[in-house]
């Protein structure tokens, strides 16, 4: 059987530095209040940094179609930037308490602690660790109380994010910073005319059946015909915008604060391709997101 893993395509282009500048934008602001209340108040939460997809690139997928869904979109100025989330988040002034770099990789992890051994920025609290990131989001959940908050970056390339994996964390001390590929393979496997491709892979990333799938993103048309009346399935208008308010619709029932203009990523042809999103239980940091993107989105 068929799965859909990450595409055979390296980190890169103008939009993964502007996905990066505002995450770092974010993170910058977040450690600065944490420091500054953990100064003010004993017993002020400890912070946890967990990025669930930390490796160096050059993810694989085992589906010719889900290449073909990416070579699209993306052409050769797009793929030349290393990820760079992590030296950035290491190299700030301010430091989280815990960091759990995570990735399904074993190669990817390897090259992303000797690209941070090299720039010497490995610290003695960074935890790196091989695994599927739905497993860790899980184990994430169950170490996360009173004690402790985190701030959880989740930017793969597709569609590897359970929807169980997201729902777990509700009412934990989270801060979201996630990724939709809502132009660049979820809007391709919402065929045109009702076709489902890959139909439990969108089910299971949105935590929807597919009737629920269909009702969202199709409606029914009557058309004449030279043998009559009939009915003619048609797929929503701006369905890319669309994928990103539904996933903004079910992080909002999971999260007190959600950014409802998330920051639109376009590739070097100008297409549509991510939505990089917030969400988190404190108001205040949902009003410095919203200022991050909102600049970015210009």
């Amino acid at each position: 059987m068929n799965e859909v893993k990450e595409p055979q395509i390296n980190w890169g282009g103008s939009w993964t530095e502007l996905k990066l500048d505002a995450f770092e934008n974010y993170v910058n602001a977040y450690l600065t209040i944490m420091s500054a209340q953990k100064q003010k108040f004993s017993g002020w939460p400890t912070t946890i940094y967990f990025d669930g997809f930390a490796g160096s690139g050059e993810r694989f997928s085992t589906i010719e179609e889900e290449k073909d869904l990416f070579s699209d979109y993306f052409i050769k100025e797009d793929l030349e930037l290393y990820k760079g989330s992590a030296e950035r988040v290491l190299s700030l002034n301010q430091k989280f308490d815990h960091y759990y770099f995570v990735d399904n990789n074993k190669k990817a992890i390897d090259k992303l602690k000797q690209k941070l051994s090299n720039s010497n920025l490995i610290r003695i609290n960074c935890n790196f660790i091989t695994d599927n990131v739905n497993n860790q989001l899980i184990n994430l959940s169950k170490i996360l109380n009173s004690q402790n908050a985190a701030l959880v970056l989740l930017d793969p390339f597709g569609m590897q994010i359970d929807w169980s994996s997201i729902e777990i964390l509700k009412d934990k001390r989270v801060d979201l910073w996630i990724l939709i590929p809502s132009g660049v393979i979820i809007n391709r496997f919402l065929d045109r005319k009702g076709k489902l491709n890959f139909s439990n892979k969108l089910q299971s990333y949105f935590g929807l059946s597919e009737d629920k799938i269909r009702e969202r993103f199709y409606e029914t048309e009557k058309v004449d015909t030279l043998f009559g009346s009939g009915d003619e399935i048609k797929k929503t208008n701006d369905s890319v915008s669309n994928i990103a308010e539904l996933y903004i619709e079910k992080l909002s029932n999971i999260w007190n604060h959600v950014s409802q203009k998330p920051l639109q990523l376009f590739n070097t042809k100008n297409v549509p391709i991510y939505h990089f999103v917030f969400a988190s239980n404190n108001k205040t940091a949902l009003k410095v997101a919203d200022q991050i993107i909102e600049q970015k989105n210009k």
